[in-house]
């Protein structure tokens, strides 16, 4: 991984542990014939992978006090969300991948059918963790992460992106279209985790705007980075195959923006989504550092 500070170090380390521990316990493997599910669901889930959504969620929960098993736990259910959504796009019928954060996806080891019921699996798992009064003994805000995190995986998030992300193989996307496409299929989970730590909080929703802003900038911007790190990363750094989008035809940031132009638009990304923080003191200086990390990342 790039060089980042050694406060972002410590803290992506930390939780990454904090989730695979989570993860180990909610995914001991039973013995009876689901065990291949379990195992699929652990070989996606566990070990590798940024860890930025929950990381998100972390730094913005620790600015309201929020309980640290509170927090792991929605941060888990998040993260549940997001590997569900590798597995599924690494399948045949969608991006057909082999291999996902520097191992083979699950198909591969697992088959299709086993796979599927793994993404499906760890699907209901987050909103099982999220509804379970051990995440937070209020449920109204257990009822607020339930509905947040729905509206941002379904049609109006992340599977709606991914919708538009297949139609993109068919025709040509303008900009506001492709803005729109990954401001649901990767802006949606990554402005989840950081409203998960503030309904934690139990910050009101105008209280939320400047996360909001915030949210929004950040998301944009790890998106163009991801774009030129498709042309221009390193498969062994990556984990996966690159290329794919220029080769599915698909316009990108980068196809529309070209590349001094994209750097220079992820530039004013983080520089608006670190201004967004401007009302927070150095309580926000990790989620200053997230942001400015998304543009020197290599994974």
């Amino acid at each position: 991984m790039a060089a980042a500070s050694l406060s972002l170090q410590a803290a992506l380390s930390q939780v990454g542990a904090d989730i695979d521990r989570r993860l180990d316990v909610f995914l001991a493997v039973p013995d009876d014939p689901r065990a291949d599910l379990y195992r699929a669901m652990r070989h996606s889930a566990i070990g590798g992978g940024k860890r930025l959504r929950p990381l998100l969620v972390f730094a913005t929960a620790r600015l309201f006090g929020v309980d640290r098993d509170c927090t792991g736990r929605a941060a888990a259910a998040i993260e549940c969300i997001h590997v569900y959504s590798l597995i599924h796009d690494d399948l045949p019928a969608m991006d057909d991948d082999d291999m996902r954060r520097g191992k083979p996806t699950a198909h591969k080891i697992f088959g299709e059918a086993t796979a599927i019921l793994a993404g499906d699996s760890l699907h209901a798992l987050a909103f099982e963790i999220l509804a379970d009064p051990a995440t937070h003994p209020d449920p109204f805000v257990r009822a607020e992460l339930v509905l947040d995190l729905a509206r941002a995986a379904g049609p109006s998030g992340m599977a709606g992106g991914q919708m538009m992300d297949i139609e993109a193989e068919k025709t040509s996307f303008d900009l506001p279209t492709v803005t729109r496409l990954q401001a649901m299929k990767t802006g949606a989970l990554i402005a989840c985790s950081v409203e998960a730590g503030a309904i934690l909080g139990r910050v009101p929703p105008e209280g939320r705007i400047p996360l909001r802003g915030y949210a929004r900038d950040l998301g944009l911007a790890f998106q163009i980075a991801d774009d030129i790190l498709d042309v221009e990363g390193d498969e062994a750094a990556v984990g996966k195959k690159l290329g794919k989008d220029e080769g599915a035809g698909k316009e990108t940031f980068l196809s529309l923006l070209g590349l001094p132009r994209a750097r220079e638009q992820a530039r004013m990304l983080v520089d608006q989504a670190i201004q967004h923080l401007q009302s927070f003191g150095p309580e926000a200086d990790l989620l200053r550092d997230i942001a400015r990390f998304t543009l020197e990342r290599d994974r």
